[in-house]
């Protein structure tokens, strides 16, 4: 699979500056971290939310988690995880748990936790496992206009040992 084409039509229009990156098929932001060779906190996930009825995406580093009682502080409603089927009709034009950040692609509102601002350019995923876009991140926040809030904890859902038990190397999994 490629990027997707909405995602790169709305890059050259914008005529953004942006490195894509490849590496093979990483199901998690943090193994494609590792996968790349920089820190966790350098590469952007993003998570797929629902606040009441409104879906919204928020991006955080791959090393940190999102607190859903922050978030739901910050829109003024309870947050939840879409379901996956849900995910798959929203974003057909990407590979499962490869959603890039690009909210408006999709008629989003996105939340960017602060901690991202900390450095000069971030890595998402472009649609894909095995393919991510380097961008400053002043030319990222002009692009995407996300609210910058706070809303994201350090740590890891799982451990990048444990993948190698559920996925194998060329499915995304570890080692």
């Amino acid at each position: 699979m490629s990027i997707p084409v909405h995602l790169k039509e709305q890059l050259e229009k914008a005529h953004a500056s942006y490195s894509p990156v490849s590496h093979i098929p990483a199901r998690s932001s943090q193994y494609a971290a590792s996968l790349l060779h920089v820190p966790g906190k350098e590469v952007a996930k993003t998570v797929v939310l629902c606040a009441g009825t409104q879906v919204l995406l928020a991006v955080l580093p791959a090393s940190h988690l999102v607190s859903l009682e922050k978030l739901a502080g910050i829109v003024g409603t309870p947050v939840k995880l879409v379901e996956e089927q849900e995910c798959y009709r929203l974003f057909p034009d990407c590979q499962h748990s490869a959603v890039p950040p690009f909210g408006e692609l999709y008629g989003l509102p996105v939340y960017m936790d602060k901690t991202l601002a900390d450095s000069p350019e971030i890595i998402f995923s472009a649609g894909t496992l095995t393919e991510g876009i380097r961008m400053g991140f002043a030319e990222f926040v002009h692009l995407v206009k996300p609210r910058i809030c706070s809303f994201a904890e350090k740590g890891n859902l799982i451990r990048e040992d444990d993948l190698q038990d559920i996925f194998s190397p060329q499915q995304g999994g570890g080692k």
